[in-house]
């Protein structure tokens, strides 16, 4: 049995996880892969669960969405969003929303950012559990919203 790719594998995972304050708190996915911190906050709010296409040390790539780590701030006014975008902090953690569709989530509590840079007009809207439209948010605006709960999300 040749040795050398899972042994260079193991290498790196432990480089990653020795040189990353977010992977330092990394674990084991169902299917045995690595999973770094960021990602496992991502994994608690995305119900979802969709597969990431990227994952570093500081963001998780899925289709349509980045996730990063982001201190808490006080005003959205904070929150850098890019233009065609919908951003919000959720317990100290950045969504940044790009693709128009709907997003299942879960765990999502407390008061936090948002920025709507969409296209002007554009309509992102908040569900309840049962699917009614909980609030809605139309582009340009930024603010502070309740995200607890929030169950759906379509950005536009």
């Amino acid at each position: 049995m040749n040795i050398t790719k899972p042994a260079a594998l193991l290498l790196a995972a432990t480089a990653l996880v020795a040189g990353s304050t977010a992977a330092a708190t990394a674990g084991d996915s169902p299917d045995g892969t690595r999973v770094t911190g960021l990602q496992q906050k991502a994994d608690q709010v995305l119900a979802d669960r969709h597969q990431p296409l990227r994952v570093s040390a500081d963001a998780v790539e899925y289709e349509g969405l980045t996730v990063t780590d982001a201190p808490r701030t006080k005003g959205a006014q904070a929150l850098a969003c890019d233009y065609g975008h919908l951003c919000m902090l959720v317990n100290g953690t950045k969504f940044d929303f790009y693709k128009c569709q709907t997003w299942e989530l879960s765990n999502w509590t407390g008061d936090g950012p948002f920025t709507n840079n969409q296209t002007p007009g554009t309509v992102a809207k908040f569900y309840n559990q049962d699917r009614s439209v909980r609030w809605t948010s139309t582009a340009y605006e930024a603010g502070t919203a309740t995200w607890d709960p929030i169950w759906y999300l379509r950005p536009c």
